[in-house]
C-alpha cells in the first residue's frame, strides 16, 4: 500500500521569458553549461577591482584614545575634588579676596604747654593691582612700563623700580607710602584724563586704571629742626627712627586695623560683603620741654658753634626742683621733615650719646665729697704751688702762676687743678682710701649710670672702679680728666646741688593722652639723697664766687639782678677718630637764683678751632643768654638778697 506524504512536493522553477541582452554584456551560461575560463593574461587597468579596508582597527584606536582621555579627566577630577580640594579652595579664596592694612593715626607730640612739635596729617599710600597691567587686561605688552613712566616723576621714584613692582604677581602692591593729598590728586586727575580719552579714542589705553590710594597719614614737624634730637623721626615703614619717636613708638603708633573684601577685575564686589577691623589711633605724648626755651637754647648754641668752627655743641636746661628737662639743644641739627638733606653725623642726640671728659665742671663733685666728709671747709687754707709732683706726673694749672694762697672756696673759684688734688687727698689716710671715697660720691651723683631718660643711644659714660685707676687717674679724676660723662649727667650734677643735695632723675615726658582723651601722668622720677642740704647750700655759695668774684673764671655768666652759681670747664678732648687727645671740650654749668635755685643750664662745645676755647669765654655767654631767657619765661624774679662773697685768698 502506498503512503501519502504530508509535505508539499517541491515547486519546479518555471523559466521566464527571455530578456534581451544588454549591449556589450556577456550571455549567461545556461543550466549545465561549463563556467567560462578566466583569462590567464594580465588584466587591463579598467578591469582592476578596488576593495575598502576594514574600519575596525581604526575604531579600536580611536576608542582607546578617548578612553585614556576620559581616564585622565577622571583622575584630575578626583585630585581636584577629593585629594587637593582644600588646597584649591584656599587658593581660590585668596585670589577672590583682597586684604590690606589700615594704618593707625600716629599720636602727636607736644611741649609742656600743648604746642605741637610732631603731628600726623592726612596722606595716602599709592597702591596698584598688578593683574590690571597684564597684556590680557590692557591688550598691550608694555603696560607697566608706560604706567611707571607717568608715575615716576610724581612719586619721585625710579621708573625701573615702579616697573618691577607693577610686574609682580599678586593683587596688591604698594608703590609709595604716605604721600600728600596733592600727590594723589595729581595721579587721580591724570588717571581720569586717560579714562576720558580712552572712551572717545579706542586706540588709547588707560594704563593707570589699576592705580589706587589707601588713606594713611604723614608725619610732619611744624618747627623744622627745633628739638629734632629729642623728637627723632619716623622712617619709611612708619616706625620711629630716633629720639622720642623711637623710644615711645608703641605708644605713639597705636594699633593698625585690617580690611578684607571680595574683588573681581580689581574692583570690590559690593554684595559679597567685607570684614574690617578698625585701626586704633596712637596716644599723644606731652613732653616737659618748653618750645620757647628750646628755641633760645638751640639758637644760642648753633650760633656759637658756627663762630667757633666747632665740631658740635649742646645745651641742657633743667628744672632743679622737678628734674624736668626744659630744653635739650644740639648743634648741628637736622630737619626731620627732610632727612635726605641731613648730615648723617647730625642724626643723633649728642647731649646723651656723646661721652667726653668734663674737665673742671666736675670739680664740684670733688668739693662736695670734701665738705660732706668734713675734710675741709670753704675757709680752709690751701697753698697751691706752680707745679705738683704726684705719682709719675708733674701737674699744673691752666696758667703758670706763683704760689697761690687760696681758700678752698678760692680753689673752686680759680679752678685750680693742683688745689683740687690737694683737697681730695684729705678724703682718706691713704691715696687708695681717698680714691674709694671719691668714687662713691661720683657714683651717687650718677656717673657711670644711665640718666633715667631712656633715650636711644644714650651712654652711661666711663667710670672705672678705683682698683683700675692708673697712677695718673688717681689725681686727674678729681679735676675731671680720666672719667667720661654725657651732658645730661653733667647737668644733673648741678641740679642735685641746686635741689638741696637730692638727685631727681631727669625726665622728658610729662604724660600721655589716649584716644579716649584721658591723660595719664608719667611715673614720678626716682630721688636719691647725695649730700646734705647744708653741704649743698655751702657749694651754691662757693659757686657764686666763680661768677661774682673778680678772680673767678666765670664772670661772663653774670646776670644783672640775679645771684648766679656756676662753674667753668676746659678739658683735653679725646679725638674719637684717633683715640688721642686733640682739641678741647669747653663747658659751663650752673643754676640761678643761687640762693633759691629754679633753673639749671649746662653748655658744652666740642673742639672749637677759632677764637678762644676756654669754657668761661665761649660757654659762659651762652649760659647767660639762655638762663636770662628761661628765668623771664618762667617768671622767676630775683631774690634781692646779697651775694655770699666768700673769700678767695688768704693772707699767710
Amino acid at each position: 500500500m502506498t503512503e501519502v506524504s504530508d509535505r508539499e512536493p517541491p515547486r519546479r522553477r518555471v523559466p521566464g521569458p527571455a530578456r534581451p541582452a544588454r549591449p556589450g554584456s556577456r550571455p549567461r551560461p545556461g543550466p549545465g553549461a561549463r563556467p567560462a575560463r578566466r583569462p590567464t593574461g594580465p588584466r587591463s587597468p579598467a578591469a582592476r577591482v578596488i576593495r575598502l579596508g576594514s574600519p575596525r582597527p581604526r575604531l579600536r584606536l580611536v576608542g582607546l584614545a578617548l578612553t585614556l582621555v576620559l581616564i585622565a579627566f577622571v583622575v584630575r577630577l578626583l585630585q581636584v575634588q577629593a585629594v587637593d580640594a582644600s588646597t584649591y579652595a584656599a587658593k581660590a579664596e585668596r585670589n577672590r579676596y583682597v586684604g590690606y592694612t589700615l594704618a593707625a593715626e600716629r599720636g602727636g607730640i607736644t611741649d609742656r604747654n600743648g604746642v605741637a612739635l610732631a603731628a600726623s596729617l592726612d596722606a595716602y599710600d599709592i597702591t596698584a593691582d598688578p593683574t590690571l597691567f597684564s597684556r590680557k587686561q590692557l591688550k598691550i605688552d608694555d603696560g607697566p612700563e608706560q604706567a611707571a613712566a607717568l608715575l615716576a616723576p610724581i612719586l619721585d621714584q625710579e621708573q625701573e623700580t615702579l616697573t618691577r613692582k607693577l610686574r609682580t604677581k599678586g593683587l596688591y602692591v604698594k608703590l609709595a607710602g604716605r604721600r600728600t593729598p596733592q600727590v594723589w590728586k595729581q595721579i587721580k586727575d591724570l588717571k581720569n584724563a586717560l579714562a576720558t580719552k580712552a572712551e572717545s579714542d579706542p586706540s588709547t589705553v588707560n594704563v593707570l586704571a589699576g592705580v589706587f590710594a589707601v588713606a594713611s597719614s604723614k608725619r610732619v614737624y611744624p618747627n623744622g629742626d627745633l628739638a629734632a634730637g629729642i623728637l627723632g623721626w619716623v622712617n619709611y615703614d612708619g616706625k620711629g627712627g630716633g629720639g622720642i619717636e623711637q623710644q615711645l613708638n608703641s605708644v605713639l603708633a597705636g594699633k593698625d586695623g585690617k580690611i578684607r573684601y571680595a574683588q573681581s577685575g580689581g574692583r570690590q564686589v559690593p554684595t559679597a560683603g567685607s570684614a574690617e577691623t578698625p585701626a586704633v589711633p596712637g596716644s599723644d605724648v606731652e613732653l616737659t620741654i618748653d618750645r620757647d626755651i628750646q628755641w633760645a637754647a638751640q639758637n644760642a648754641i648753633t650760633e656759637q658753634v658756627r663762630k667757633s668752627r666747632a665740631d658740635r655743641g649742646y645745651v641742657i636746661v633743667q628744672d632743679t626742683r622737678t628734674g624736668e628737662i626744659l630744653a635739650m639743644a644740639n648743634s648741628p641739627g637736622f630737619d626731620p621733615n627732610d632727612l635726605s638733606e641731613a648730615d648723617p653725623g647730625a642724626l643723633h642726640n649728642w647731649a646723651v650719646e656723646d661721652a667726653y671728659e668734663p674737665g673742671s665742671t666736675a670739680k664740684i663733685m670733688s668739693m662736695a665729697a670734701v665738705l660732706e666728709e668734713n675734710a675741709a671747709t670753704p675757709m680752709t687754707h690751701v697753698v697751691v704751688p706752680n707745679r705738683l709732683h704726684r705719682g709719675d706726673r708733674l701737674f699744673k694749672d691752666d696758667i703758670d702762676h706763683p704760689t697761690w694762697n687760696l681758700t678752698l672756696n678760692g680753689v673752686l673759684a680759680k679752678s685750680s687743678n693742683i688745689g683740687t688734688i690737694l683737697a681730695t687727698g684729705q678724703l682718706g689716710r691713704t691715696q687708695a682710701q681717698a680714691n674709694q671715697v671719691l668714687y662713691s660720691y661720683l657714683r651717687k651723683f650718677g656717673l657711670g649710670s644711665y640718666s633715667g631718660l631712656g633715650l636711644p643711644g644714650e651712654t652711661k659714660g666711663i667710670l672705672a672702679t678705683p682698683a683700675s685707676w692708673s697712677t695718673s687717674q688717681q689725681y686727674t679724676i678729681p679735676f675731671g680728666q680720666g672719667v667720661s660723662i654725657n651732658a645730661m649727667q653733667a647737668a644733673s650734677v648741678y641740679s642735685t646741688i641746686a635741689n638741696g643735695g637730692i638727685r631727681v632723675e631727669p625726665t622728658l615726658v610729662r604724660g600721655t593722652q589716649g584716644p579716649d582723651g584721658r591723660f595719664t601722668p608719667a611715673s614720678k622720677p626716682g630721688q636719691t639723697r647725695v649730700v646734705s642740704a647744708k653741704t649743698a647750700k655751702t657749694l651754691a655759695r662757693m659757686l657764686e664766687s666763680v661768677v661774682d668774684d673778680v678772680e673767678g673764671t666765670g664772670t661772663k655768666a653774670r646776670i644783672p639782678g640775679y645771684r648766679v652759681a656756676g662753674k667753668t670747664g676746659t678739658a683735653n678732648r679725646v679725638d674719637p677718630a684717633t683715640g688721642k687727645y686733640h682739641g678741647y671740650t669747653s663747658s659751663f654749668a650752673g643754676f640761678a637764683p643761687a640762693d633759691n635755685p629754679r633753673v639749671t643750664v649746662y653748655c658744652a662745645i666740642q673742639n672749637a678751632t677759632k677764637g678762644s676755647y676756654f669754657g668761661g669765654q665761649i660757654c659762659g655767654p651762652i649760659y647767660k643768654q639762655v638762663m636770662e631767657f628761661a628765668l623771664k619765661t618762667l617768671q622767676v624774679p630775683p631774690t634781692g638778697a646779697k651775694a655770699a662773697n666768700l673769700p678767695v685768698t688768704f693772707t699767710p
